[in-house]
């Protein structure tokens, strides 16, 4: 009776860890930002973003693309001279439609090419309520989000006012090649993400 007693204390306790919201803290030269990751109402993202954690493909990247009163755009390009796009996990299903998630102040969403079903590994963070990235919006799709800041807003803000200009990006195509790609909107002095790790549970 002791041990079917201790069975179902462990499975109760396993079912409570798992039905929890992962959270993650992102490490930044300027400051960290702590995010939970709405896994009930995007899963698939959750679980594609989660990936990258685990293999550490976040660190050394960096926010390639800021623009102040939008959003902050990071998490596929390393830090070289220019930065280089990385290699990716296949693209994933956009849940944009399905997850009824808004793209408000602090929340953080996957980019996109034109391609719905296209996001990889870049996120942004939105800074401004953006309801024009909602299905129905710029695009009818709509651009998914799939958590919130939950502290460190003030870093995010610091990161949305650093200094930006035109540069060249190395861009990856889907043959693997690199080609050379004007950018504007890349910070002068580059903010770097120096890990994304699972917040143990307190």
């Amino acid at each position: 009776m002791k041990a079917c007693a201790l069975l179902i204390a462990v499975v109760l306790l396993s079912a409570t860890v798992f039905a929890e919201n992962p959270v993650v803290v992102m490490k930044t030269n300027l400051g960290n930002i702590t995010v939970e990751l709405d896994q009930q109402k995007a899963p698939k993202t959750v679980e594609n973003f989660l990936k990258y954690v685990e293999k550490q493909s976040f660190d050394g990247t960096v926010f390639h693309r800021v623009i102040r009163d939008f959003m902050i755009q990071g998490g596929g390009f390393d830090q070289g001279k220019p930065p280089t796009e990385k290699e990716t996990l296949p693209p994933i299903k956009n849940e944009a439609k399905t997850s009824g998630l808004s793209n408000s102040r602090g929340t953080i969403a996957m980019a996109r090419t034109q391609a719905p079903h296209s996001a990889t590994s870049q996120f942004f963070i939105n800074v401004v309520d953006n309801p024009n990235l909602d299905p129905g919006g710029f695009s009818p799709d709509g651009y998914a989000v799939f958590g919130q800041v939950t502290s460190g807003m003030e870093t995010v803000d610091k990161i949305r006012k650093v200094p930006t200009s035109r540069a060249v990006l190395q861009s990856r195509t889907r043959d693997g090649r690199l080609l050379n790609s004007p950018s504007k909107d890349v910070p002068v002095e580059q903010v770097v993400i120096e890990s994304v790790r699972i917040k143990a549970a307190e």
